[in-house]
């Protein structure tokens, strides 16, 4: 499994665990809001009643600390025994009750507490009920004390509840990729050497019946050999991936790769076959050495594909241009040919796995650009692509440039086997 499948598997298992915590806390919250809710309600009917039988009986049940009664016979205020706390009663009260006969409630916030008042005019006067809520406040915070404890505490068990099921669930889905992973490397590996096998005895078979003389069949000798030759590219292609998965090119250790280099040997294995084919094969390369991070032989198969693909869809007099520069700190090569092109709409799609476009063909199965794209991003490169359906196509691969330079030897050589300015090679 690589280090991007890794991440999204420790995102996956936190996203679990975060949204299992989520729920059962707002679960807690929307409990304790009920629980506050019914606690608040209650107490306000709670206390209405209470008010309404003080100005009906002249009393209330509760503590004598907590309530007062006040009694205004249109000229005199009577307060009673127990003491009124500040600011009370509330004169301007019992004079509006006194004229309108309106009863009026209200609640007073005073002296650190909240004062729930009921002013209601009687036979023999007015009569002002006053009830202290101070330990309903009480009661309150201390309810919503303890459910946020109990919110904190049922969060904290509740996401790593989500861990632990987040590890349960997603462990399968691990399993299940290192395994494709291996299946793919594996399969691959083992697939390689029949399939050389094979493709080796048609290319005798093909040789034999031509030495012969008898050709009947060498055309579906030939069409033999390539089947067995685009068998053997698929199956290379899928065990590069499964080695790239294993370890990407950002982990694995080894000398910066020479791309000034690498371009010009892939340039130069073509340069036959494009003559065959009355192609013009240009290269356009700096002289000195251009090192990029990353597998040799990844890159050296994404430059050869591109080259491969260019040759494969430029008719014969058509010119493939190869390009290689350094742009600030990074590598910058182009192929560019005046093929048969491509739609620019599918530009993107390309790339994509089995993707196959209206002049596919019997072209890679669609494999191939995929494949080349995840080696690219593996680089930490990018790729590419331009076209005009009859103008031919533009690839353009992007990569990060090494730090370290090559040997000076190498450079040496590289230097004395390939001039500055462009070359034609076909």
């Amino acid at each position: 499994m690589d280090a991007t499948e890794r991440a999204i598997l420790r995102r996956t298992r936190l996203r679990i665990a975060l949204l299992v915590g989520l729920t059962i806390g707002a679960l807690l919250l929307l409990a304790g809001g009920i629980s506050y809710a019914v606690l608040v309600r209650s107490q306000e009917a709670q206390i209405q009643r209470e008010l309404r039988w003080g100005t009906e009986r002249g009393t209330i049940a509760g503590p004598p600390a907590c309530s007062w009664i006040f009694r205004y016979d249109g000229t005199t205020v009577h307060t009673g025994a127990n003491p009124p706390p500040p600011g009370f009663p509330l004169r301007d009260a019992l004079a509006a009750v006194a004229a309108t006969g309106a009863t009026e409630i209200t609640t007073v916030a005073r002296n650190g507490t909240t004062y729930h008042v009921r002013t209601e005019a009687r036979d023999d006067g007015v009569v002002q009920a006053v009830f202290d809520a101070r330990f309903q406040l009480s009661d309150r915070r201390h309810l919503l004390l303890a459910f946020s404890l109990a919110a904190a505490v049922g969060l904290l068990a509740a996401m790593l509840t989500g861990v632990l099921v987040g590890r349960r669930a997603v462990a399968p889905l691990a399993e299940a990729l290192t395994r494709q992973r291996r299946f793919v490397a594996d399969a691959s590996h083992e697939l390689r050497t029949p399939i050389a096998q094979v493709h080796t005895r048609a290319q005798l078979i093909a040789r034999r019946a031509g030495d012969d003389g008898t050709a009947a069949n060498l055309d579906d000798l030939e069409r033999l050999i390539g089947t067995t030759r685009r068998l053997g590219e698929i199956v290379d292609d899928l065990l590069l991936s499964a080695r790239l998965a294993a370890a990407p090119a950002d982990r694995t250790p080894g000398p910066p790769v020479d791309l000034t280099s690498l371009i010009a040997t892939a340039v130069a294995a073509e340069t036959e076959r494009a003559a065959e084919r009355q192609v013009t094969l240009a290269l356009d390369a700096p002289g000195d050495p251009l090192p990029v991070p990353g597998v040799e032989s990844a890159l050296r198969r994404v430059v050869g594909e591109l080259i491969a693909n260019a040759l494969a869809h430029t008719p014969a007099g058509g010119r493939i241009t190869v390009t290689l520069r350094a742009v600030d700190n990074r590598a910058e090569f182009v192929i560019a040919d005046t093929g048969n092109g491509f739609d620019q709409a599918d530009a993107r799609r390309i790339f994509d796995r089995f993707h196959r476009g209206a002049e596919s063909g019997d072209r890679r199965f669609g494999l191939g650009l995929a494949l080349l794209q995840e080696v690219v991003t593996s680089h930490h490169g990018t790729i590419a692509a331009e076209g005009h359906p009859g103008r031919g196509a533009r690839f353009t691969v992007r990569l990060p440039r090494a730090c370290s330079p090559v040997t000076a030897g190498r450079s040496a050589r590289i230097r004395s086997t390939r001039p500055r300015r462009s070359s034609m090679l076909a």
